[in-house]
């Protein structure tokens, strides 16, 4: 979607917004609220491998240094960098973000003041206000005039117009009751001021893909090679036989060129998908009186929002009415400050975040026509980023690639030395080269041939695909994972989630169903039930209870004319309690009328209790406060009876109230406390200070305490259990009260029965585990199931603690004091329903359903990356040494090699492009969950794999030698010419070799399961490209013989080479009976390969 409309910038405004990075704009995030305690340091280079000698080492990239990064890819063997990296964070940018960042935080309220001087400038020459034009259209004020209001901060013309009520008059909306919006109205301000869009920067080509993929070194040598073939083959040879050997080799390269750059292609378009689903924020707007939830992309002007606590303003506009509000506008102007928003400074900047407090928003500009939309139309992203497994299957890469990079040297040389000391000779026996009486021409063509074979070898060798292979599963395991209700903001994420060890998760909303009902009451002192029953309460109780329901809360309620149906919008303990508060008989929008609000202390995760100050009509001043029962009942001194008397909280009675509380919470109820107190006019702050007043909270008069139950979600308790047996524990962390969470924790199977809750440290309280030392806190983290009562700070604690002790780990979150949690934890997991946007930015995976069961379901696709990349791995290996092997010992023994260039590209797009299609897009299956987690430092080629493809290796290499010194006799061909038998034996050579790597494919897909068909049917993609792959095998075999120089084969030779790979299949069985020692093999060629690393990898230029 983009914005069509005409306006455009100046060169100044172009300059002033194209500096800023999108790093800066996109990735920053609002981390700590006012009320936040300073996070302890970060734990973020326990595991980074700064420790290791190896480049290749880096257990966790995301909080990798920049030095870290740029030292591996120094150390990686590369033929094509702009495709390898392409992926990656782009370092050189990231260095020009920064300073253009420092430079921006310098000047831009430099540049904003020279724009308010030029304006001032303008008056005092003219004489007047150079407004903009008035009107636009239908509406009595124009879109530009309206736009600079935020753009420029001119609080004059706001005052001139007459604030925000006359702003809403000329905009035709109700500041209560919002916009009609139907679709005539919003068609009409789409058409006068614009949507809530920006255009977006193309995104690359197909034509820069090829071009992207024809810059491998190893490829253009290649392409010089066919060239200068093809011109000696026409010279010598004429036009119509001549082309053949050049003509082939371009168009294998060609061929591979297209089909890695349509792979490519189709991977940068699934990301572009992704990042479109990243952008799009659902929110709530106010319209003909009731909230209803939209796309960002879907505000117009006129629009009222609500805004709390971590949203993000979502367009530019005006302060209708604010509590305590303050706003994080560091994306825009690079200052860290928290900016309080109130009738002074009403403009609120699109793209900042709410920091503190809550509000009513009237917007006034969207998409280009805002500061924000004017930044994102001239900036594109970049979200590259490297992921560990892909830095360490570079590594692997490198590895492979310096072998096979000396064995084609080594070919090289034995083949040039052989060819011009008159060793080599032609299949009738004569010498191909003798001196002085070959041509040049001809000894150039011969030369050619070699070199060409020997950097085929090369393109065979280094696996330029591996690296690549993780970005393809990536890409594929993200778009399933949407529809299992998971958005991936960080690709590191998903295949970090299959080592996870550990499961932080919250209790509301993502353990239970978050559908809160009240189901149990006490109010005045007794037990009522049902719990909405009016006729047990006095009126003045009754009218209490009401004024501090309605009045405390940011959720509302909405009766549509002539129906009765209730319409109640908030947090689902808001809607809970709201909906029980109208049982009781409360008119919201008369019981808000009844009395005015003073000042609002927003709910906070640490006080776990949010209040309000209100005056009444009788210019009483009454203080409501609600909260955790436990907390709000330690405020109390007095309550309110039946009959509407006070009376005093003696030591009886506050003893009754808290076994009250603890029987709902051991019943898995959610309490609530509710209760207020008088406070004294004269007492109450001025406007000027009214800001900072601290409501009293002491001194309360309790009046009810309702226990809400919220069910576990269907299917968790299962969940848990799978997570059980796959060796993560699941560790529930909750502002609930221990005994609720205890109840729940049992329900859901994270704790097996109430007698393993007596067990020390099982269940803890924040407060306790916060008042640990470090050393206390590492030595009990491991046994704690469930941490009740906890701050976001005792998450972020908890969190540490298990890092340190080598734990990788997974953290649910929702609110914007989870951040630092989010951003700590190995993978921060944020709540798509419930979650604000700044827990979502801090986060590295959306869970769009708030579900457990989800978050389990990460886990599952994440196992699947690690467990697929190593099918990939194996099945290449095979292929890499079969080939290298088979061509070395031919060259030493022959001088020639049985597969020629043509033959080797074809071989390598198999085992590459079309490898990596069909093995890394595997779906998870539940045997995945059998298995213990990943670890960090797991090698990537285990004890089974090594046995599987050195069996299959082997096996390849012994039969194709066999065919190679003996083929001819084996195969009855000596009664045929020499040069047709020795085309007959090569091309039976090259069918076998690929058609053992199509059935070792099969193999690849079941490392450690003997029935390697299970679920094969189910993979069309891999069924695809096993029928694609034979059906253009038989095709160059009885086709294309002269550019792949084959011959046609018989169907007895076919039969030879379907056994032979068909024997790939039982052997499998066979070698699958073989143990494996439990010391890793991989682990002993470590020392290895950092020393072979050292001698031949020069640093690649970035």
């Amino acid at each position: 979607m983009e914005n069509n409309d005409n306006t455009t910038m100046n060169e100044y405004d172009r300059v002033t917004y194209s500096v800023i990075s999108p790093a800066t704009v996109i990735g920053r995030s609002m981390s700590y609220g006012k009320d936040d305690i300073e996070a302890p340091r970060s734990s973020g280079d326990i595991d980074d491998g700064g420790s290791s000698s190896s480049p290749f080492d880096i257990a966790r990239t995301k909080d990798a240094s920049v030095q870290r990064l740029k030292r591996w890819r120094q150390a990686a063997l590369v033929l094509n960098a702009s495709r390898r990296f392409r992926y990656t964070l782009d370092l050189k940018k990231e260095e020009e973000k920064e300073q253009v960042l420092r430079k921006i935080r310098g000047h831009v309220q430099v540049i904003r003041a020279a724009y308010l001087f030029k304006e001032s400038a303008k008056k005092l020459n003219s004489g007047i206000a150079p407004h903009p034009t008035s009107t636009t259209g239908e509406f009595q004020i124009g879109l530009e005039l309206l736009s600079s209001i935020a753009r420029d901060h001119n609080t004059a013309t706001l005052q001139e117009k007459g604030g925000v009520e006359g702003i809403a008059s000329l905009l035709e909306t109700n500041l209560e009751k919002g916009i009609q919006g139907d679709d005539t109205d919003l068609s009409r301000r789409t058409k006068a001021f614009g949507s809530n869009n920006y255009p977006r920067k193309k995104g690359r080509s197909f034509l820069m893909f090829v071009w992207d993929a024809c810059k491998d070194l190893t490829l253009i040598i290649l392409m010089v090679a066919a060239a200068a073939s093809l011109v000696l083959g026409i010279k010598s040879e004429g036009i119509k036989e001549g082309w053949y050997d050049g003509g082939s080799i371009a168009f294998a390269v060609i061929l591979v060129i297209v089909v890695t750059a349509i792979s490519d292609y189709k991977q940068s378009l699934q990301f572009r998908d992704l990042n479109e689903e990243k952008r799009n924020i659902r929110l709530e707007v106010i319209r003909g009186g009731r909230r209803v939830e939209i796309s960002i992309y879907d505000i117009v002007v006129g629009d009222v929002i609500p805004l709390n606590i971590g949203d993000q303003v979502p367009a530019d506009g005006i302060l209708i009415v604010g509590h305590s509000l303050a706003v994080d506008e560091s994306s825009m102007t690079g200052e860290s400050n928290i900016v309080e928003k109130n009738s002074k400074n009403p403009i609120l900047i699109s793209g900042c975040k709410v920091a503190d407090g809550n509000g009513l928003m009237l917007v006034t500009a969207v998409g280009i026509n805002t500061e924000w939309g004017l930044l994102m139309a001239n900036i594109s992203e970049d979200n590259g980023e490297e992921t560990p497994l892909q830095v360490r299957l570079n590594g692997l890469a490198t590895f492979i690639g310096i072998i096979g990079l000396s064995v084609a040297v080594i070919v090289l040389v034995v083949l040039l030395a052989r060819y011009f000391s008159g060793h080599s000779r032609n299949p009738d026996g004569s010498v191909q080269f003798t001196a002085g009486k070959t041509k040049l021409s001809t000894a150039i063509d011969g030369a050619i041939k070699i070199v060409t074979v020997a950097v085929t070898i090369v393109v065979v060798a280094v696996p330029e695909g591996l690296p690549l292979a993780v970005t393809l599963t990536l890409a594929y395991s993200m778009r399933k994972m949407m529809a299992d209700k998971a958005l991936v903001r960080r690709l590191s994420a998903c295949e970090t989630m299959g080592s996870a060890t550990t499961i932080c998760s919250d209790k509301t909303g993502t353990l239970t169903m978050n559908q809160m009902t009240v189901v149990e009451a006490i109010i005045g002192g007794e037990n009522i039930d049902p719990p909405h029953e009016k006729s047990k309460l006095k009126p003045i109780l009754c009218s209490l209870l009401i004024e501090g329901v309605a009045q405390n809360t940011n959720g509302s309620v909405f009766v549509p004319e002539g129906s009765n149906n209730v319409e109640v919008s908030g947090s689902p303990t808001e809607k809970a309690i709201l909906h029980w508060a109208v049982q009781l008989g409360m008119n919201f929008k008369a019981a808000r009328a009844e009395s005015s609000i003073i000042h609002v202390f927003p709910f906070n995760s640490d006080k776990k209790r949010g209040g309000v100050a209100v005056q009444t009509t009788e210019s009483e001043i009454h203080i409501h406060w609600k909260g955790a029962a436990e907390i709000v009942l330690g405020c109390c001194t007095q309550y309110m009876d039946v009959n509407d008397h006070l009376i005093e909280m003696d030591e009886g009675k506050m003893n009754y109230f808290r076994r009250a509380i603890e029987d709902m919470a051991s019943r898995s109820l959610r309490c609530v406390a509710i209760a207020y107190r008088l406070y004294e006019m004269e007492k109450v702050p001025t406007s000027e200070d009214l800001a900072h007043w601290s409501l009293p909270e002491d001194n309360l008069i309790l009046l009810a305490i309702v226990g809400l139950k919220d069910p576990c979600r269907p299917g968790v308790k299962d969940a848990v259990k799978l997570c059980q047996k796959a060796g993560v524990k699941v560790k529930m962390v909750t502002g609930d009260n221990v005994k609720t969470a205890t109840a729940i924790a049992v329900e859901c199977g994270i704790l097996n029965s109430y007698s393993e809750a007596t067990e020390p440290y099982v269940i803890i309280e924040g407060k306790d585990f916060r008042a640990m030392q470090d050393a206390e806190r590492l030595e009990i983290v491991e046994k704690i199931s469930v941490m009740g009562r906890s701050s976001p700070n005792d998450k972020l604690l908890l969190v540490q603690a298990l890092r340190r002790k080598e734990h990788v780990v997974a953290v649910t979150g929702d609110g914007t004091n989870d951040a630092p949690a989010l951003h700590e934890a190995d993978i921060g997991l944020a709540m798509g329903i419930q979650g604000t946007e700044v827990a979502k930015e801090s986060s590295d995976i959306i869970i769009l359903d708030d579900n457990f069961a989800s978050v389990v379901k990460v886990v599952r696709w994440g196992r699947s990356v690690y467990a697929n990349i190593q099918k990939f791995i194996q099945f290449q290996l095979t292929v890499n040494i079969a080939a290298l092997v088979i061509n070395v010992i031919a060259a030493f023994s022959s001088g020639d090699v049985p597969l020629n260039t043509v033959q080797l590209l074809w071989v390598n797009l198999i085992m590459d492009t079309l490898g990596a299609l069909a093995l890394a897009t595997e779906p998870p299956t539940d045997h995945l969950m059998d298995r213990d987690p990943m670890g960090r430092r797991e090698p990537l080629i285990s004890n089974i794999m090594w046995r599987n493809l050195l069996i299959q290796a082997i096996y390849q290499v012994s039969v194709l030698l066999i065919l190679n010194f003996r083929g001819i006799s084996i195969l009855n061909l000596a009664h045929k010419s020499s040069d047709h038998a020795l085309k007959v034996k090569d091309t039976l050579i090259f069918n076998a070799f690929v058609l053992c790597q199509v059935f070792n494919e099969f193999n690849a897909r079941k490392p450690d399961e003997f029935n390697i068909f299970k679920g094969v049917t189910r993979n069309y993609l891999f069924m695809g490209i096993v029928a694609l792959t034979v059906v253009l095998q038989i095709i160059i075999i009885e086709f294309l013989e002269k550019f792949v120089k084959t011959v046609k084969l018989t169907w007895q030779q076919w039969l030879i080479c379907v056994i032979i790979g068909f024997i790939s299949w039982p052997l499998a069985v066979v070698g699958k009976l073989i143990p494996v020692p439990e010391k890793q093999l991989s682990n002993s060629f470590r020392k290895c390969t950092n020393r072979v690393r050292r001698c031949f990898c020069r640093p690649e230029k970035l």
